[in-house]
């Protein structure tokens, strides 16, 4: 039976010929020569040159652009096959002018924090400037922060083999890393992480079982090197905070997201309020699976209909029929998304695990990648990553630096569109069984942003205090693991996963500290715009949010739109409260 799409994404209607394409070649040399250009450009004092520095922004968009591209191209490569080594080399090509595009931006940013107010209106006034004002004013704030430019381009020259280097190192130890399962008729295979990860939410507890088992030996026969990559990371961290002055480990992710650590911490606060809603879903799941107590495999697993295994063309199908129901402009855009080989699903060995979503935004599309199993989670992260690709198609039209919207809200499309597809599919639901199913699979997205991320975010603060003193053992750190898991899970594990932190790769990802706290920042706001997606007309504004997101922080962002204040309780109490009537349904369906 032929398949309606593909489950494999094209990658050669970029640069044909994967990590061996001559296009692809060109496109990098184009980029090392404009960014030696902008380099030139900005050795030269700019400081009374207004339009100049108009011509610098413009060009350095047009590099903003084909980097992300060339990162893309190759971050795919690297996915679709760990060990394709021309890939990786590629990468590390790509980190070179990444950083040397970084150096300019640093000199770039001491031009605009130069200029006097005459000079920097005079800057704003020129064609195409004035809709830039607020990325170029973050530009020349951030200059303030940081040391002197010309420490800040050695920092990033030494960089790419040194603090990249780490994080290039972990993707070695995950390509190398192998897992050994066995089928109902006994037959082995060696399967990928992103294989083995799947086996670990399997309906059948004996799976389960077996691929923990197995997940962690491996695990922690890479420990060690692990360990000694997280802690050259942070300790690199630690030391250029020092430098520039900066306190809290937690000042560049917060700069990162536009956030400030007020509405953090009163998302944290409302968070730990309200994981008591989830207490008697975890009592209730325990008991239906004949448990005292859930270990860390049984968090995930299915429950009810959600065991059925789900074909990729009926997933497909199922989520464009839920997204046209909210906007048929989302739905043709994911149809067109499954249909023109923008997806890279199939279950095969030599994938790295994860899912995720990049964009390619000189072409104007989007690739996703995940391995696709059938399950009920595979289908919510389906949901997830067209989420980000929607995001992204709505701001295709925007200036580069316009584009650039933070860690946080580029979760909120993504959480929008997997709270869109649960929601109507639980309306729909034929019976209890698929009912119970489909809420279960709903809830465990509040348990994974409620306490599973919390849990990393508990760890990695923790982690960093203990690193000022020195590089952190592997017993340490699956001790800071296990302890975080407890606090966080309201002591209602079981086994935990003292590993967890060597196999998750957000910890070691060089280019965005602390990605966490993000995702639960992205579930909670998009629960608050759901609240709202009923009104009439809400896409339309919705869409007019999703554009905004780069060129405002989220306090005015939600003030903008949501008329809400971020810093402030309310506003996080409100999307945490909306857990409670899913919890109390799913306790009523399963009373015995």
């Amino acid at each position: 039976m032929s398949s309606t799409y593909e489950m494999n994404w094209n990658l050669d209607i970029f640069y044909p010929g994967g990590s061996k394409s001559t296009e692809f070649e060109a496109e990098l040399a184009g980029l090392e020569q404009a960014t030696a250009d902008l380099n030139d450009m900005l050795n030269e004092r700019l400081e009374n040159e207004p339009e100049r520095i108009a011509a610098a922004t413009a060009l350095s968009q047009d590099i903003l652009l084909g980097v992300r591209q060339a990162a893309s191209f190759a971050a795919c490569l690297m996915a679709q096959d760990v060990k394709d080594r021309r890939a990786s080399l590629l990468n590390d090509r790509v980190n070179t002018i990444h950083a040397k595009f970084m150096t300019a931006m640093t000199s770039f940013d001491h031009a605009l924090r130069a200029l006097d107010e005459a000079a920097w209106n005079n800057v704003l006034s020129f064609k195409g400037m004035s809709e830039l004002a607020f990325n170029l004013t973050e530009h020349r704030e951030l200059a303030k922060l940081k040391m002197a430019p010309e420490l800040e381009a050695i920092v990033s020259d030494l960089s790419i083999d040194g603090y990249h280097g780490w994080a290039d190192l972990y993707n070695v130890i995950v390509s190398r890393a192998s897992f050994h399962a066995k089928d109902a008729d006994g037959k082995e295979s060696v399967l990928s992480a992103g294989q083995m990860h799947n086996r670990l939410s399997d309906g059948n507890r004996d799976v389960r079982i077996q691929a923990f088992e197995e997940w962690e030996r491996e695990w922690a026969e890479q420990a060690e090197l692990c360990a000694d990559t997280l802690n050259r990371i942070a300790g690199f961290r630690l030391k250029l905070y020092e430098h520039r002055g900066w306190n809290s480990v937690l000042q560049e992710p917060l700069l990162m997201n536009r956030m400030s650590e007020a509405t953090l911490n009163a998302m944290w606060t409302a968070v730990e309020a309200g994981k008591k809603l989830l207490i008697p879903y975890l009592e209730r799941k325990a008991k239906l699976l004949g448990l005292e107590k859930l270990d860390w495999h049984d968090v995930e697993a299915p429950i009810g209909a959600s065991i059925r295994t789900v074909p990729f063309d009926e997933a497909a199908s199922f989520i464009i029929e839920q997204f046209r129901a909210f906007d048929p402009e989302l739905a043709e855009f994911s149809e067109r998304a499954f249909r023109k080989g923008w997806i890279e699903a199939e279950d095969r060995s030599g994938k790295r695990p994860g899912g995720f979503c990049t964009s390619f935004p000189k072409s104007g599309e989007t690739r996703i990648f995940m391995t696709y199993s059938g399950s009920a989670s595979n289908i919510s992260t389906l949901a997830h990553e067209l989420g980000h690709a929607y995001h992204q198609h709505v701001m295709n039209d925007l200036p580069a630096m316009a584009q650039e919207y933070a860690m946080n809200v580029a979760e909120t499309a993504s959480t929008f569109a997997e709270l869109i597809v649960s929601d109507r599919a639980m309306k729909e639901a034929k019976n209890k069984e698929e009912k119970i199913g489909l809420l279960e699979d709903k809830i465990q997205r509040s348990l994974a942003f409620f306490m599973n991320i919390h849990a990393r975010f508990l760890f990695e603060t923790r982690f960093y205090e203990l690193r000022r003193k020195g590089p952190v053992s592997v017993e340490a750190l699956n001790r800071l693991m296990e302890d975080a898991q407890h606090e966080a899970f309201s002591g209602m594990l079981g086994r935990k996963h003292g590993l967890f932190w060597a196999s998750k790769l957000h910890f070691y990802l060089t280019d965005v500290p602390f990605y966490n706290f993000p995702y639960t920042f992205g579930y909670l706001f998009s629960a608050g715009l759901y609240a709202r997606s009923a009104e009439e007309g809400f896409a339309a504004s919705y869409v007019a949010l999703l554009r905004d997101t780069g060129r405002l922080t989220v306090e005015q962002l939600a003030a903008k739109h949501l008329h809400v204040n971020l810093e402030e309780p309310d506003f996080w109490n409100a999307a945490v409260a909306l857990t409670d009537g899913d919890v109390k349904l799913f306790l009523e369906l399963t009373e015995e």
